[in-house]
């Protein structure tokens, strides 16, 4: 029987990960699912296990924030002990957090084999901590499943052998499309007023856009004059409603409704019927464009180019254009109508992942 270790750190590798999980419980795999705890408060991180109906970790590392070096250590003292106490067969990492780069490091010095789920996004900008974690990685892993075409020649132009690569397409996607019939249940879009109107959503965390008090209030006031148009509904990551505590930045707009972190359901009931969102995020970029939605992603770059050339996406620098302007520019283009022509990102790639680890394993 393989034993497979599942390590997730953070809301989105939760997110990844849960079809992965089932999967390989349904082949009758032994499978223990280690949380680290990066992400370690009920809106960040529990919510999201009565979300998926997901049983808890069967362990909890609790490891909470701090600096990355901190951060990092903690998973590695405890990863390492736990590989060496239960040699797993494999272990498998999603992302590009802390806990991703930290689990693959200990499993590689022990000799446990390493699948990493999203290999191949480059953003090609160092000062990002994710990619630093993404090349790390990808470096030591032994099996490199990618969500997209580009990432299988990222991944060849920087040395790995062909060997190694496997496209999956976007796990991300499955989860999503596991949860889109029970949207219609959340009560969100009616408690915050937007049921039956259009509507912007925000979501801004990234540190080069809320830890420089300039910047966070350019986007606020970016926001702000935005909310004169729409309703601009935002839930507020723990951390950036700590930096505009600290830097006294008021957010009061009659069109601005900011709330606490939502459940995955309850955003995607939200994001479903937004006529625009605008994010730093990563896995918006790619929900948004699998739903047809448009997206502005507040960052000079983004490791999901293929959300902008075949996707509803495009980068925007608040500092150089108008985020009222070009909010009206991409509701004038309107939702993409069909369905996502993205190869692979059908709902199907938990089931891809698994044929690739069946076969890397021989099993």
């Amino acid at each position: 029987m393989i034993h497979a270790i599942c390590v997730a750190g953070a809301r989105p590798n939760l997110i990844k990960i849960k079809p992965v999980i089932d999967v390989l419980e349904s082949l009758g795999a032994k499978m223990t699912f280690v949380h680290t705890g990066q992400h370690y408060d009920e809106l960040m991180s529990d919510v999201f296990f009565s979300d998926f109906e997901m049983e808890k970790p069967t362990h909890f590392l609790g490891v909470g924030s701090g600096p990355h070096g901190v951060q990092t250590a903690k998973v590695l003292i405890a990863l390492e002990e736990l590989f060496t106490r239960d040699r797993p067969d494999l272990l498998v990492v999603v992302g590009d957090v802390n806990s991703t780069m930290a689990g693959a490091l200990a499993a590689v010095k022990l000799g446990v084999p390493v699948a990493h789920i999203e290999s191949g996004l480059r953003s090609f900008d160092r000062t990002m901590p994710e990619e630093i974690n993404r090349l790390l990685t990808d470096a030591v892993s032994d099996l490199l499943l990618t969500s997209c075409r580009s990432a299988d020649e990222q991944l060849l132009r920087e040395g790995i052998p062909a060997s190694k690569i496997r496209f999956v397409g976007n796990v991300m996607i499955d989860s999503l499309v596991m949860l889109l019939p029970r949207v219609a249940a959340s009560t969100k879009p009616r408690e915050l007023g937007v049921q039956e109107r259009p509507f912007v959503l925000v979501t801004l965390h990234r540190p080069s856009n809320v830890d420089a008090p300039a910047r966070l209030k350019l986007l606020r006031d970016n926001l702000v004059e935005l909310s004169q148009q729409l309703p601009v509904v935002f839930p507020v990551h723990p951390r950036t409603r700590k930096m505009l505590d600290q830097a006294g930045i008021g957010t009061g707009a009659r069109g601005l409704v900011l709330t606490e972190p939502l459940s995955y359901l309850d955003f995607i009931a939200l994001e479903t019927r937004a006529a625009l969102v605008v994010t730093d995020s990563g896995g918006i970029q790619e929900e948004t464009s699998y739903l047809g939605i448009p997206c502005l992603t507040v960052r000079p770059n983004t490791e999901r180019p293929i959300t902008i050339t075949e996707g509803t996406n495009r980068l925007l620098d608040p500092e150089k254009e108008s985020l009222s302007a070009a909010a009206q520019a991409a509701l004038q283009r309107g939702r993409r109508l069909g369905a996502c022509p993205i190869e692979g990102w059908d709902g199907h790639a938990a089931a891809r992942i698994i044929l690739a680890l069946q076969e890397k394993l021989g099993v």
